[in-house]
């Protein structure tokens, strides 16, 4: 007999016309790619500042990369490395490693040697293509001492002319010695094809590493089965809507960008808009510009939007769908985004590992919050996903219970590459054992509460950070929020947060712990607040809480 989660109880909430499975249409990304270019060549497939491609464009672009690393030597099978921005490069290069039957190595472009020798090391990609600038700052020394032969540079300010200030200023052209030139290669190559590659749903289309806060970090083998399920999954979720401008907010490198942008763009048969990397103004222009009907990224980036002194109801006019993800999203934060600019977030919940989503808010419905928490719900599971709640002992949790969310489902990945134990421990027959704690209400909506590691222990007491930051989030001067526990001589641990302030705003230190007492049981509200300019994040946008424990344990333990 099956547990609740068995019964699949959020079926009831998807929409009359959303389908209860989804069987996709295509066996890879690139198939649904060649599908649109061959039907739809002329449409538009990515915009960057004043640039246009159309996917006939693209397509060749990608065409001609392929058939030179081909003759390079390139099989299928070998990793090709992309260290760039969100610039059309990235999609050319991505197409081009597939087409070449090559996994691709996405690499987050803020990643310097130390980083990048353990995952160039443990991937080890024949090819490389990097910005100009990356490379001699710092990729091209690691790729020299691994010995990646087929290496490529382009410019940031290819592709386009506006060359924003914000963004490019000092930037310049710079050729680096024993690179080939993407664009050089595309034009000498033009009107060259690759051989056919004959990718599977099976194969390996992604080697995407995980951020790794405990040692080394862990290459997802997302398939082009993944890839291309949670791409058609979004098509239909908001049902089969074609030919609309999908804004990249989240970079290309990350697995939301991947999925949720890229791929829901072409599974859309619609357009790619991309601005390089996030600045507020520049994406506000951008928006403005181009008008696009959906765009995701994670809480901290519409924070940004909406702190911004330029921004008007009017830049988020065009937007008929709104979501979250990438990082927890407070409701505080829905609320005033709906409240100033017309618009509701969805949230969502997914990780590396399941190839981006596995829950999301249905575009018919809101999320609800949690009575109990303040928490707002990540949504329920999407097609074919079963989501469970479960103990220390592995066995599932009665509905309501808090525990270990596991997931399973075409998304989630088959495996860890090279890292056969990490594998076995976090994968086990098929399900994804995620180290998120949540738990399902009983009409099926998930509520994420944190992970395993960071809840805090105080006298006992299970104290979650998520719960006393979305307290936080609801005092009209704070920008960000960030909670961890500290050592404390008498509770074993207690609670400090670190807070920014919204421009214009002022909030003194014991001003905002009497606005989290005042909502919050005596031992969870935070005995000492530390108001920073910025809170640490990485290039995702995630706040980076690990790093603000390790800080004010060290103060508090004076090493």
């Amino acid at each position: 007999m099956g547990s609740a989660y068995d019964e699949r109880p959020w079926l009831s909430l998807y929409g009359d016309d959303t389908p209860r499975e989804l069987k996709p249409e295509h066996s890879t990304l690139l198939e649904m790619f060649t599908e649109v270019c061959r039907q739809h060549p002329e449409r538009t497939a990515i915009t960057y500042f004043d640039a246009e491609l159309t996917y006939r464009e693209l397509g060749q672009l990608s065409d001609s990369l392929a058939a030179y690393l081909q003759q390079r030597g390139v099989r299928r099978g070998d990793r090709v490395a992309l260290y760039l921005q969100n610039v059309p490069q990235f999609v050319i290069g991505l197409l081009a490693g597939w087409k070449a039957g090559a996994i691709v190595v996405p690499l987050n472009p803020m990643y310097r040697s130390r980083e990048l020798t353990k995952i160039l090391g443990d991937s080890s990609p024949v090819a490389a293509i990097s910005s100009e600038q990356g490379w001699h700052e710092a990729f091209g020394e690691v790729a020299g001492k691994l010995g990646i032969d087929i290496a490529i540079t382009t410019s940031e300010l290819d592709f386009q002319t506006r060359n924003d200030p914000r963004l490019f200023s000092g930037l310049e052209r710079r050729s680096a010695r024993n690179c080939a030139d993407l664009v050089e290669i595309t034009r000498s190559w033009a009107g060259r094809r690759p051989s056919e590659a004959a990718l599977s749903a099976d194969d390996i289309a992604l080697l995407v590493y995980t951020s790794g806060t405990s040692g080394v970090p862990k290459g997802a083998t997302n398939t082009h089965g993944n890839l291309v399920f949670n791409s058609e999954g979004f098509k239909a979720r908001i049902h089969d809507k074609e030919n609309v401008g999908v804004f990249g907010l989240a970079p290309l490198f990350h697995i939301t960008g991947m999925v949720c942008q890229l791929g829901a763009s072409i599974a859309l048969r619609g357009r790619l808009d991309l601005a390089y990397r996030f600045e507020a103004g520049v994406v506000l222009d951008a928006l403005a510009e181009r008008k696009p009907y959906y765009m995701i990224g994670p809480a901290t980036a519409y924070m940004a939007l909406m702190n911004h002194p330029d921004v008007t109801r009017e830049h988020f006019s065009s937007l008929g769908l709104v979501y979250s993800g990438g990082a927890p999203l407070p409701s505080a934060v829905v609320e005033t985004f709906r409240k100033r600019f017309g618009h509701y977030i969805r949230n969502g919940y997914g990780l590396t590992e399941t190839t981006a989503t596995a829950t999301s808010v249905p575009s018919h419905l809101e999320a609800p919050v949690d009575p109990a928490s303040g928490t707002l719900s990540v949504g329920i599971p999407t097609f074919n996903t079963i989501v469970r709640i479960v103990g220390e002992d592995g066995e599932d949790l009665p509905v309501g219970e808090t525990g270990e969310i596991v997931i399973e489902g075409p998304m989630v990945v088959p495996q860890y590459w090279n890292k056969p134990e990490e594998t076995k421990a976090g994968i086990r027959d098929g399900r994804l054992h995620t180290g998120d704690v949540g738990f399902m209400d009983p009409q099926g909506w998930f509520y994420v509460v944190d992970r395993k590691k960071d809840m805090i222990n105080a006298s006992g007491y299970k104290v979650w950070p998520r719960e006393v930051e979305d307290v936080l989030y609801g005092h009209p001067a704070v920008r960000e929020a960030a909670v961890v526990g500290i050592p404390h001589p008498y509770r074993g641990e207690t609670v400090k947060a670190y807070v920014s302030l919204r421009s214009g705003q002022s909030a003194t230190e014991q001003e905002l712990i009497d606005h989290c007492r005042k909502q919050l049981a005596a031992y969870k509200y935070p005995r000492s607040v530390e108001i920073l300019d910025e809170l640490p994040k990485t290039t995702t946008g995630k706040i980076l809480r690990r790093q603000l424990r390790e800080t004010a344990r060290a103060a508090a333990t004076g090493n």
